[in-house]
């Protein structure tokens, strides 16, 4: 029976994370910190999405990839931090198998999704404003909703390998997690067998996301600012510059925290500086999108004003 076959190759029914090692007074301290900055995040990620939803002029492609990436910002925090605060308080801070196995998915397909979302967004401002006469050709309706869904689809099954063959490995007696969540690396330090092929294929699949995303993402600015150069007045040069920046800030914090984790064959950082590198990109990020787009940008700014006056 698969019953007894899933007892042979996997003893632990559970995985305990340790989370961040310090005295209980600091566990209370790191639960109200964690907890403010979720609360922050769920509210300022819904608020682009109400008003990107509530606002007409709002409703061109830019945004709608915006309030994508806000909703994917609330689901990429929801994955992690709930548990992660329940943890913080609880004595015996456990995650069960099929738990821990659901979370390494959902934080894999949508860390995957987000590269996308990234790369498509950034395609998006280089097509208005290197090629504004064809924009409007170019970014349809129907162009946008392509490469959104697009985005999402190949999330959802790019977080299919990793998390299968990280569930087919053996994980013996021995079930203690140095981390606040289920990442691959820890995962693959705790399994009593050979992680060599794992480690390649998922070694390789992070190098291929990250890498072509972030070359995508990358060219797409490069070439921005080289037109944005060429915009003989100042001004001009400014207000173009101000709708991309903020971009670009999210993204290299995003992808600099991304490939110093997972674009490493050997998973030599010490488990400390990991939790700490983790928080940026599973915590930090998705609360600073929505106060890096919306305070730097002025027609979202007049929209969420005339949204707040009307009611």
């Amino acid at each position: 029976s698969s019953s007894q076959e899933m007892t042979n190759v996997t003893a632990v029914r559970e995985f305990r994370l340790l989370g961040f090692r310090s005295n209980p007074q600091c566990q209370i301290l790191l639960f109200l910190v964690f907890l403010v900055i979720y609360i922050l995040t769920i509210l300022g990620n819904i608020i682009i999405i109400s008003v990107v939803t509530l606002e007409p002029r709002l409703h061109s492609p830019m945004y709608k990839f915006l309030s994508n990436l806000s909703f994917l910002e609330v689901c990429y925090i929801t994955t992690i931090v709930p548990k992660m605060l329940a943890n913080l308080l609880a004595k015996r801070k456990s995650i069960s198998f099929s738990g821990c196995m659901a979370q390494l998915y959902y934080f894999v397909s949508l860390g995957a999704t987000e590269c996308y979302l990234l790369a498509v967004m950034a395609y998006d401002r280089y097509l208005a404003v290197c090629e504004p006469l064809h924009y409007s050709v170019a970014m349809t309706a129907e162009s946008y909703t392509r490469l959104a869904v697009g985005s999402w689809v190949t999330g959802v099954f790019t977080g299919f390998l990793p998390c299968l063959m990280v569930s087919r490995l053996h994980f013996c007696s021995y079930n203690l997690i140095d981390h606040f969540f289920c990442d691959i690396s820890p995962l693959l330090k705790l399994s009593c067998s050979d992680t060599t092929f794992t480690e390649t294929v998922i070694f390789i699949l992070s190098l291929l996301v990250l890498s072509s995303c972030f070359l995508l993402t990358l060219v797409s600015y490069l070439l921005i600012i080289l037109s944005i150069l060429k915009i003989p007045s100042a001004s001009g040069k400014r207000t173009t510059f101000s709708t991309c920046s903020s971009h670009l800030m999210v993204v290299t914090i995003y992808y600099g925290t991304m490939i110093s984790m997972y674009v490493r064959p050997t998973y030599n950082l010490s488990s400390e500086l990991n939790k700490a590198v983790s928080v940026l990109y599973t915590v930090i990020t998705p609360l600073l999108n929505p106060v890096i787009y919306s305070l730097r940008n002025t027609a979202f700014k007049k929209a969420w004003e005339k949204i707040v006056v009307r009611h």
